[in-house]
């Protein structure tokens, strides 16, 4: 099947701000939607709109991930946002027709002046993928693209203002558990994205988007196959014959590899510390389960963070999960 070829559009001021309004002060980080979009095929356009005057701050780490800046300058007697939505809707369209190579279109805003442009996109037969903030995005927009992802719920996206310190003594040299998260947490979202079986081939495409700089030799594997079959014995993937040679097709282990193990251990550890009379909440929490079990971590059964593990256990019945506006942080109870 060939790969989808992506155009992205990014309304950043309506962006920015809505991270930081919705998620508690939150900076906007491109990274957790490049990863989503390298899931879903190559980007091949990168453009973002704003008066970047207003936005020193992010210049740098925008221009570091490729995405070419398009300037709104403020005018007398012009408003800067209308400047902006038309100049992004206008080169949507003049890609639409001078790219024709070029099938999916992703708009990043919650705005829904950017409807019409969706819909038109759409009549010219190319997929439209929305992303936004949940609390600044119009209720109008997702059902006229035909995905939308919130950027909230978007692996990697934490908003937590308490980050966690490393456990003592916990090595940050060993490329072990690095190279497990980078395989689990991609072969989650192709699993998520694409609803099929993933082909090893699939797989090595889609690490590449995430790092064009990944090799398998840095790990001291001589081929992706090789490393995949470390992995295999490691119970943190496993394989099965695909349609052609050499290609296997790539999946988590049937038994979970100790998923429901950890599910058990977070509903013990939350529910001991309820029993002490104080709240529970998520910022701290990973630590309390380090302190029973030193080697967990929510990256082997492919998560990308500590939340969406935590998000997973609730929707199985595990824990309850509600966030309390008053500190700023998911307050988390025994069911």
């Amino acid at each position: 099947m060939e790969e989808e070829r992506i155009a992205l559009f990014i309304d950043f001021e309506n962006l920015a701000i809505g991270v930081r309004e919705a998620l508690g002060g939150m900076e906007f980080d491109f990274e957790p939607i490049g990863n989503a979009l390298a899931e879903r095929g190559r980007v091949v356009a990168r453009k973002a709109y704003a008066d970047w005057s207003m936005f020193s701050d992010a210049r740098q780490k925008l221009t570091r991930s490729h995405i070419e800046l398009i300037e709104i300058p403020q005018r007398m007697g012009a408003s800067r946002k209308n400047a902006a939505d038309i100049k992004m809707a206008v080169d949507a369209i003049e890609v639409a027709f001078e790219r024709d190579y070029i099938t999916t279109f992703v708009v990043c805003t919650g705005d829904s002046d950017f409807t019409p442009l969706v819909h038109k996109l759409r009549e010219l037969n190319k997929k439209v993928i929305g992303v936004g903030v949940k609390a600044s995005t119009s209720a109008l927009l997702p059902p006229a693209c035909d995905e939308f992802l919130f950027y909230e719920n978007l692996d990697g996206v934490e908003p937590s203002r308490v980050s966690e310190p490393a456990e003592e003594g916990e090595r940050v040299d060993d490329a072990t558990p690095e190279l497990a998260s980078l395989i689990t947490t991609t072969l989650s979202g192709l699993l998520r994205s694409g609803g099929g079986e993933v082909l090893a081939s699939s797989l090595k495409r889609a690490l590449l988007r995430k790092d064009s700089t990944f090799s398998e030799a840095d790990y001291g594997f001589r081929a992706f196959g090789e490393l995949l079959t470390h992995l295999e014995s490691q119970g943190v993937v496993q394989t099965s014959e695909g349609p052609g040679r050499g290609d296997p097709i790539v999946e988590f282990p049937s038994g979970g590899s100790g998923e429901g193990a950890a599910f058990d251990l977070l509903a013990k550890v939350v529910n001991e510390n309820s029993k002490k009379g104080s709240p529970v909440f998520l910022s701290g929490l990973k630590n309390q389960l380090r302190k029973k079990d030193p080697g967990f971590s929510e990256k082997k059964f492919g998560y990308s963070g500590f939340l969406q593990f935590c998000k997973a256990a609730a929707t199985r019945g595990q824990i309850e999960l509600t966030w309390d506006d008053e500190t700023g942080d998911y307050r988390v109870e025994a069911t």
